[in-house]
């Protein structure tokens, strides 16, 4: 079956089309699927009943179930357990500040990169998530919140870049001004450093923010901490973060969690220092 709330407005229209149904059909299904945030076609008002039950037949549509919902008593942050269609979960974590919502996604469940510091990673990866499963925690959270959220970062359980496809048809969907209209500039995506892929979407010269999951100023350190490490040093994690900016201009953001006795000594502050210094980087 066909995942529909999966498809770009060009693949949609293909399919509209396919079945005999006139183009605009695939404009009102777009935005109902996107912008309305409908829950099934049945709620789809202006769809034609033939139309409705073919969708309801013949393609799939995605819609997470909550399973859990707890809420910070500090500052009301709320995370997510949804559930999958398959019988797993994933995490989403939604975050009020004064002048905007931003909802953390994840791309994956589980993840196979193994960091040391991350829960997400103690089962391995048990699959890629779909376009739908990813655009779908951001509307799940905006119908349930009856708020616009207005920046997501793609932060919670996986890699992102290891599940680069979808990442880019989730980044195409979720910008599109016919759907939620949420701009690239308003999106963070982390990664633990897949310094291919970080080239690659280097060259599509896309606005969102690349935030690296860093956590160690030298190889020696992050190898204990990060399996990736093994692979690409951080002088070619550091070209690639070069790379980036100088094909998009958009600022780098290094994350490091400090592990007691780990890497949180007054030399490691000041390699980290070192490495970073001169980047446009936060």
């Amino acid at each position: 079956m066909i995942d529909i709330k999966s498809l770009s407005k060009t693949e949609l229209t293909g399919f509209i089309l396919d079945k005999g149904e006139k183009k605009y059909r695939s404009e009102q299904l777009f935005s109902w699927m996107h912008s309305k945030l409908a829950r099934s076609p049945g709620e789809m008002s202006n769809i034609p009943r033939s139309l409705c039950e073919l969708l309801i037949r013949e393609t799939e549509y995605t819609a997470l179930k909550t399973v859990d919902v707890r809420t910070s008593s500090e500052d009301g942050t709320k995370k997510y357990l949804f559930g999958l269609s398959d019988g797993n979960v994933i995490e989403s974590v939604w975050m009020k500040y004064r002048d905007w919502n931003s909802v953390c996604i994840s791309s994956q469940v589980g993840c196979r990169m193994g960091c040391r510091f991350c829960a997400s990673t103690l089962d391995g990866c048990i699959r890629n998530l779909t376009p739908s499963e990813m655009l779908d925690q951001v509307y799940s959270i905006q119908r349930e919140s009856g708020e616009r959220v207005s920046n997501i970062v793609v932060m919670g359980s996986g890699e992102p870049l290891d599940n680069y496809d979808t990442l880019l048809k989730f980044l195409e969907i979720i910008s599109d001004e016919k759907g939620l209209n949420i701009g690239e500039r308003h999106i963070t995506v982390s990664t633990c450093g897949l310094v291919p892929k970080i080239r690659s979407l280097a060259e599509l010269r896309k606005q969102i923010t690349l935030a690296i999951s860093l956590h160690a100023p030298n190889d020696e350190k992050r190898q204990s901490l990060m399996p990736i490490a093994k692979k690409y040093s951080i002088a070619e994690l550091m070209d690639a973060v070069k790379y980036y900016y100088d094909r998009t201009g958009r600022r780098i953001t290094f994350e490091y969690a400090l592990a007691k006795d780990v890497n949180d000594s007054i030399e490691d502050a000041a390699e980290l220092s070192r490495l970073v210094h001169g980047l446009n980087a936060m």
